[in-house]
């Protein structure tokens, strides 16, 4: 049972509960993103080369054959381009996202000046240094 108890004080900590809710939100938003390069950037780029579409790029290694029922072997490298630009995209977002949460943080984190309390030291060489400024 102690394994059991001490899962459930390793679920039960804030940064697993975070991570959950992280891992949730960036399958979601890697949703998004998919549809933005699909749906929005590919279209102006495939339109740009030419009609091109990533997606449908292939090497063909083996041509089908139907009479003989054999499918044909290729390497997509178009949908490997798609999975670049995504990822460039993801980690572009990422980076602003980031890049805006760190700069609230420093908004909220102003230091107020705080006096410093003076140490013994301070204090005796405070004294000494009155002592010393009475017999002049």
């Amino acid at each position: 049972m102690a394994i059991v108890k001490e899962f459930k004080e390793f679920a039960m900590r804030g940064n697993v509960v975070d991570l959950a809710v992280g891992v949730v939100i960036g399958a979601a938003f890697g949703k998004i993103v998919t549809s933005l390069v699909a749906d929005v950037i590919m279209p102006p780029i495939g339109y740009i080369t030419g009609g091109v579409d990533f997606s449908d790029k292939k090497i063909i290694l083996k041509q089908a054959d139907p009479v003989h029922k054999v499918l044909e072997t290729a390497l997509h490298y178009g949908n490997f381009i798609n999975a670049i630009i995504q990822f460039l995209i993801i980690a572009f977002c990422i980076f602003m996202v980031v890049k805006a949460i760190n700069s609230l943080k420093k908004q909220e984190e102003v230091p107020v000046p705080v006096d410093p309390v003076p140490t013994k030291e301070e204090i005796l060489l405070t004294e000494i240094r009155d002592l010393l400024a009475k017999k002049a």
